[in-house]
């Protein structure tokens, strides 16, 4: 039934049974069969569908919550059972808003130094993306906003808190300034990040208390491409301390530290909530708990 139950987790996640079907690396008429079999198992309709995915039925609802509390028990089992065979091994899914890769580098660069038997994927997400896949199992944690907008019930570990720069061209008016109120930036050419990504409505808060509209030129989900047109086109961009010197180091820009307006941000790392955690999840926390208190 675990098996099933993956199947049918997969196709609410993607409403769609070709998509799900070749995520999971098996033929739709595999994957219907699947579906078909548990609703036999379980006694009722579980998805509306004719020629196409139509959603879930009402049971079907509630056979989702089920489906991944048992499917996350039995991933659970079997990790504990390797962890006894082999020690901490495995792979670790984690999902990162973009701001806080560099974060997420030194935390893994960390675990990996005390448990090298354990790999990472680490993947560039909005806030949104990273609790859909939490609830979905797609990814085993995440780091991301810990206080700014509701997250469900996970287990948070902080990591930093987020302070805001100013990111200019080394000839820039504003350049050799110690700071710079966000009240200045008015009429500035900006590049900004996409307006889905959490960061950016944090960054909007700011210009809106400070009376401001930005003149956004340039949007985009990469920062590298925020950089990259500080650079050479002579806009301005807003990122956080640590991702901004990170980004700048070598290149003929200067970070200016914002002041006023919004106090600073928690980020943090994100886990489904689960008492015990698996071994390697435990492991996680705890590497976060230390590098946090280090900072």
């Amino acid at each position: 039934m675990i098996d099933k139950l993956e199947m049918f987790i997969a196709v609410a996640r993607e409403g769609h049974f070709g998509r799900a079907a070749a995520g999971l690396g098996i033929t739709q008429p595999t994957l219907s069969n699947g579906i078909k079999t548990l609703e036999d198992q379980l006694g009722v309709q579980l998805i509306f569908r004719g020629s196409r995915f139509g959603g879930l039925t009402p049971e079907g609802q509630t056979a989702l919550d089920w489906a991944r509390k048992i499917v996350g028990d039995t991933r659970q089992l079997r990790e504990e059972m390797r962890v006894k065979r082999d020690g901490l091994s495995g792979q670790l899914r984690i999902a990162v808003i973009p701001t806080a890769l560099t974060v997420a580098a030194r935390l893994c660069q960390r675990f990996n130094a005390r448990h090298p038997k354990v790999h990472f994927t680490i993947l560039s997400r909005t806030s949104i993306e990273i609790m859909s896949m939490l609830d979905n199992l797609e990814v085993d944690a995440g780091i991301s906003y810990l206080d700014n907008e509701p997250m469900g019930r996970v287990s948070t570990e902080p990591l930093y808190e987020e302070r805001y720069m100013l990111v200019c061209t080394n000839d820039s008016p504003f350049a050799n300034r110690h700071d710079v109120a966000w009240e200045e930036l008015s009429g500035e050419k900006l590049c900004l990040l996409t307006p889905d990504m959490q960061n950016r409505r944090i960054i909007n808060r700011n210009f809106s208390a400070a009376n401001v509209s930005p003149e956004t030129c340039i949007e985009s989900n990469s920062t590298i491409v925020l950089v990259a047109n500080v650079e050479s086109g002579g806009y301005l961009t807003v990122l956080p301390e640590e991702l901004a010197r990170f980004l700048v180091a070598g290149k003929p820009l200067t970070v200016v530290p914002l002041t006023g307006r919004e106090p600073s941000h928690a980020v943090g790392l994100v886990a489904p909530y689960r008492e015990p955690h698996t071994p390697v999840l435990d492991a996680l926390l705890r590497t976060a708990r230390k590098l946090s208190k280090a900072d």
